[in-house]
């Protein structure tokens, strides 16, 4: 099982050197280096530029680094993808995923580089599973503000209009063993909207959100990671069972609560997430 956290994976302009320099000290588990939204068409060429010295001259640590690049479709598109075979990062993200077809056009520019897919399009909500599935897949970011313009829902603090995709999005990044991260939140000074949205993230089984601004990344931290309580009662369940095993059970009961062998596993996943996540914080 692969433990590696992705609480917070927070959006930074590719054209911005102050951004690109201050995403080195921030504790944030992921960087999306954006070359799409976030920066002009003017300057789409200079900002590719600015996003290779930059990884090539600043350590981001233990950071998953990943570039946002415009789509294919786009002008831009082809000129990003073959700027990446020169660029030290760990995966590519792609907007507006609609199938398959468009991951193996970026792949055979991109090659072996991992690929990320943002799901923003009701077409790519109807096509996860298969976008999942793809060989150079690795992760899912749902773009909520787009797939939520293109279905004319209105906003809700309850995100019910988005419920069904959100959760077709996670049926196929589970079913294939991908990352999925949340979508964001556009209030970035609104502490108690944000807590309650990663918590409703989390409860679905999001391994994370995106985020839009530094001051969003302790709260997304603090929800997507295992708390004291949850880590005492993992430890506790795993010795009620092993105990219960030498005896020649096949199940214990721990809290007037029965603990079997797909509890175990749960609290096996949340020592690893745990651990990891305090070896992240130690570098």
């Amino acid at each position: 099982m692969n433990a590696r956290p992705y609480r917070s994976v927070l959006y930074i302009p590719a054209s911005k050197e102050r951004a690109l320099d201050k995403a080195t000290t921030l504790p944030v588990d992921a960087v999306i280096f954006d070359l799409e939204d976030a920066v002009s068409p003017d300057e789409k060429a200079s900002a590719r530029a600015t996003l290779k010295t930059a990884l090539a001259d600043k350590t981001y640590g233990a950071r998953l680094r990943i570039v946002r690049i415009n789509s294919l479709e786009t002008e831009w598109g082809h000129a990003d993808a073959e700027a990446l075979r020169d660029m030290d990062c760990d995966a590519v993200l792609l907007p507006k995923v609609d199938g398959p077809a468009q991951l193996d056009a970026l792949a055979a520019i991109t090659g072996d580089l991992p690929i990320w897919a943002m799901m923003e399009t009701p077409r790519g909500i109807l096509n996860a599973a298969a976008i999942a599935a793809h060989p150079r897949m690795a992760g899912f970011v749902m773009g909520t503000n787009d797939l939520a313009k293109d279905l004319q829902t209105r906003f809700r603090a309850d995100r019910l209009p988005l419920l069904s995709a959100l959760s077709l999005c996670l049926l196929a990044a589970k079913a294939e063993g991908i990352t999925i991260v949340d979508g964001v939140y556009n209030a970035f000074k609104d502490d108690e909207g944000l807590r309650a949205e990663c918590e409703q993230g989390r409860d679905m089984g999001f391994d994370g959100k995106t985020l839009i601004h530094p001051a969003q990344v302790a709260i997304a931290n603090a929800a997507f990671a295992p708390s004291e309580a949850e880590v005492d009662l993992a430890k506790r369940q795993i010795v009620a069972f092993e105990a219960a095993e030498a005896e020649g059970q096949g199940v214990a009961v721990l809290d007037g609560k029965i603990v079997e062998n797909l509890h175990v596993v749960t609290a096996r996943q949340t020592l690893a997430k745990a651990k990891a996540i305090e070896a992240l914080s130690a570098e």
